[in-house]
């Protein structure tokens, strides 16, 4: 079997670009008789796993360059593509994310992975333009149509793409994600208080930490004005932020927030934005951490909370979306809407040592479900049933 994979977003920081990467190198490593070839709109940067084969298509400008210039891609870059992918004739086409689709011209077997259905649920602030929210749509709809199966990573999203979508239960198969190789435990301190040290922190500090985007849903807002009211009664709490604070042609609450920041004494001194962080910092931050906070309204999966289990962290999580679904018993969880109630489970935490050994000892064994060896695994198995459908529709007619 021959599965021809997008990887446009390939180089994309945000979650989308992780799963590409993570999940076609753990593809990469399986001996099952399936062959993959990546197709770029640039010629690939850094090393890409041996097994696998790509083509680089020249377009006039990448889906990033689009992404950031705020435009859409033209017809050329579409038709350029989808040809590409035409003369390879793949047994099946694989698309990780519905965010970089684009119509292919043959009848080649489809998978789409769509991660959430957060941009339907909250369009006005994923979209905040009218007519972006309508080509998101069209997209949308056209992706759904063309694909054989409808992949997703959690229960949760899988709920939402048939409530929000219309997305028959019966075509959507379920993967999984998992911590990158450096999110995992460190007992080194004198290299984690050299990495406190960069950001004006020590051991003696009380360090929460939150790892994501600054997206609107991610509701590091109402984190902020929660931590207002742990750092009056727990002096010694300090919050990094760690996460993108440019937009990259998508739209984020990062200036508001550091705004918000700035303007606020307290949180001048005790919440400190780091920007975007490769694995291996942002990995000591939080084996540093007392926690990851996690505030989200709304997750497809919620990957930061599974990277800090893995490095025996626990996790205070919003309940909403699949973050109960992922997190499970090895973290505790409040209203993300209700500033009292996030502060409340943030002491209490803070002020019981019991609960935090309990919590970190369950975060390092629930992170072993989660294993990008596992999503390959599905994956694999996504991609055959969208062959067998086809072989079954030819049967039929």
């Amino acid at each position: 079997m021959h599965v021809g994979i997008d990887a446009t977003n390939w180089s994309n920081k945000r979650g989308f670009g992780r799963f590409t990467r993570e999940l076609v190198s753990a593809l990469a490593e399986r001996d099952s008789g399936i062959r993959y070839t990546l197709f770029f709109d640039q010629p690939p940067a850094g090393s890409l796993p041996d097994s696998v084969e790509f083509v680089s298509v020249s377009t006039h400008r990448t889906m990033r360059q689009t992404v950031v210039s705020g435009k859409s891609r033209n017809l050329r870059y579409l038709w350029q593509m989808a040809q590409a992918v035409h003369r390879v004739k793949p047994d099946a086409f694989f698309f990780p994310s519905s965010w970089s689709y684009f119509p292919l011209i043959s009848r080649v077997p489809c998978v789409i992975c769509i991660h959430d259905a957060i941009p339907e649920r909250f369009s006005k602030d994923v979209f905040p333009r009218p007519v972006n929210r309508f080509m998101w749509h069209a997209k949308g709809v056209l992706a759904r149509l063309q694909a054989s199966r409808v992949m997703t990573i959690s229960q949760t999203s899988a709920g939402e793409i048939v409530q929000h979508l219309g997305v028959p239960a019966d075509r959507i198969d379920l993967v999984t994600e998992g911590p990158g190789e450096a999110f995992q435990p460190n007992t080194d301190s004198q290299q984690l208080c050299r990495t406190l040290e960069k950001y004006g922190l020590s051991e003696k500090h009380d360090l929460l930490v939150y790892l994501g985007g600054m997206n609107r849903h991610k509701n590091v807002q109402t984190l902020l004005q929660a931590m207002q009211h742990v750092v009056a009664e727990a002096p010694n709490t300090h919050l990094v932020i760690i996460g993108d604070v440019t937009d990259e042609g998508f739209w984020t609450d990062a200036n508001r927030l550091q705004a918000m920041v700035a303007d606020c004494p307290i949180l001048k001194e005790h919440a400190h934005f780091t920007g975007y962080l490769p694995d291996r910092e942002a990995a000591k931050l939080l084996n540093a951490a007392k926690a990851l906070v996690f505030p989200s309204l709304a997750e497809g999966f919620g990957l930061p909370a599974v990277e800090a289990m893995a490095c025996g962290t626990p996790v205070l999580s919003s309940d909403r979306g699949s973050l109960p679904e992922v997190v499970g018993d090895a973290g505790l969880y409040f209203n993300p809407e209700d500033v009292e109630d996030m502060a409340a489970q943030i002491l209490g935490f803070l002020r019981d040592e019991g609960l935090q050994t309990r919590l970190s000892r369950l975060a390092l064994e629930r992170s072993g479900n989660f294993t990008w060896a596992r999503a390959a695994e599905l994956a694999e198995s996504s991609f055959r049933r969208s062959l067998k459908k086809v072989r079954v529709d030819k049967f039929r007619g």
